[in-house]
């Protein structure tokens, strides 16, 4: 399918735009020219899809979503974010659209109704509402939430009207915008059934919809990703592994996680699936803030686009920019014109590269994964399919080494030098990708 074909860019719109933290409910500002105008600069990088996070007003931060229905007025209209969707689908990017199901905000109106008119309106049904306790607001009534976080109120996903107006969400962003897929915010807590029905109705709109969900534990979701519920999921475990054993300098874990995911054995969770493979996104520290030894970035991003997966580019980070959490994920949200385009240029024109040979190699979009061999800081693994193979490998080393795979030779995509594989050179901090 074409996302499996596809290199993906993820954009969290409030702050990439640099939005208000809290919406006033005022005046609309129109900033998603601020995204238009990257597009050109997206097909010189070799983005086939746009992820973007919440577009849709909200109180704060996107997921405290109040009109599903509306762009978030600290961004635009919705013929602002409709010209948005045209230009990029004329430039041949897909468009994602993050979709928030399990719960809303405080300001929602229908539980808006609920505090006003308690037990004397259906909206009650809407949500968990205990009418003989209390909340952190001190509304006189308690009400489930997300993950104890009381501005966050969940959604009784089990109610009819809850589930078609959600639909109807749906089918309006599919009509209007044209999008092409949705990221499904905290997707292991969706009850399969409720997945069922979105899969039912996307693919009334459009057969190749693509559905992603969030998943941030190391759990068994395989049940979840399938034909009928979703076609992938954000691998949180491989993101997490390589991060940890580029710090350590142990690459048998970030191996032993492909390997479970991926490999060919009976046990393998995700064998001939791919799942979000990413280095960092809006949740997380940026990966050059995480890496202790920053010239292994480009290492990190070979992994990202080699191992099995959708390869996915966080804004900012293809220009390495850092961020950590000491002020909330604020940092991890920078607006655009903060970001220094020219702070690592070896590794923007790397991963424009490996987006290239990502898009022309389909042994890299379906292939098979391998080990060919481990140590603490090599790896090598082949990808296979339908008789083509390719062979990566990295060296997160300060010192050369030399690798022995066996007879035979190959092309390295990332230099054009061919390399025989009984003594294959890797300098320090490099990695190869051997065309055999």
């Amino acid at each position: 399918m074409w996302f499996d074909e596809s290199v993906f860019y993820q954009i969290y719109p409030l702050g990439f735009c640099g939005a208000e933290r809290e919406n006033d409910f005022g005046a609309v500002r129109h900033r998603l020219g601020k995204i238009e105008a990257e597009i050109p600069r997206l097909k010189e990088l070799g983005v086939g899809a746009v992820l973007f996070n919440p577009l849709f007003e909200s109180e704060r931060h996107g997921y405290d979503v109040v009109d599903p229905f509306t762009v978030d007025r600290r961004l635009g209209t919705n013929d602002d974010l409709k010209h948005l969707t045209r230009a990029l689908h004329e430039a041949g990017i897909r468009v994602i659209f993050d979709a928030v199901f399990h719960h809303a905000g405080r300001k929602f109106p229908p539980f808006q109704e609920v505090l006003r008119e308690r037990e004397n309106t259906d909206k009650r049904f809407w949500f968990y509402i205990d009418f003989g306790g209390d909340s952190p607001y001190r509304d006189g009534l308690g009400y489930e939430n997300w993950e104890g976080h009381a501005e966050l109120v969940k959604l009784r996903l089990d109610c009819a009207d809850v589930q078609n107006y959600l639909m109807s969400a749906v089918r309006f962003w599919i009509r209007e915008f044209g999008i092409d897929g949705l990221r499904l915010d905290v997707a292991y807590l969706l009850p399969p059934w409720f997945l069922e029905l979105l899969r039912r109705t996307v693919r009334a709109e459009k057969e190749d919809f693509f559905l992603l969900g969030e998943v941030v534990h190391l759990t068994n979701y395989r049940s979840i990703v399938c034909p009928e519920r979703l076609d992938s999921i954000t691998n949180y475990e491989g993101s997490r592994s390589m991060i940890s054993a580029f710090n350590s300098r142990n690459l048998h874990e970030i191996e032993y996680s492909l390997t479970r995911l991926f490999g060919s054995f009976e046990w393998t969770l995700f064998c001939g699936k791919n799942l979000l493979s990413f280095a960092d996104n809006h949740d997380v520290e940026r990966a050059a803030t995480a890496l202790k030894e920053k010239r292994n970035l480009l290492n990190l991003y070979t992994l990202v686009f080699t191992m099995p997966g959708i390869p996915c580019v966080y804004y900012g980070s293809e220009f390495g920019a850092e961020g950590d959490k000491s002020d909330g994920d604020y940092r991890l949200r920078p607006s655009v014109d903060e970001l220094d385009r020219r702070a690592c240029p070896a590794l923007t024109a790397h991963i424009a590269r490996l987006a290239g040979i990502r898009r022309s190699e389909r042994a890299l979009a379906y292939g098979s994964y391998r080990k060919l061999l481990v140590q603490g800081t090599t790896l090598a693994f082949l990808r296979e399919k339908d008789g083509e193979r390719l062979l990566a490998a990295i060296n997160i080393d300060g010192a050369p080494c030399t690798l022995h795979l066996g007879e035979g030779e190959g092309t390295d995509l990332l230099s054009g030098d061919r390399f025989s594989l009984c003594d294959l050179p890797l300098p320090p901090y490099s990695g190869r990708l051997l065309r055999l």
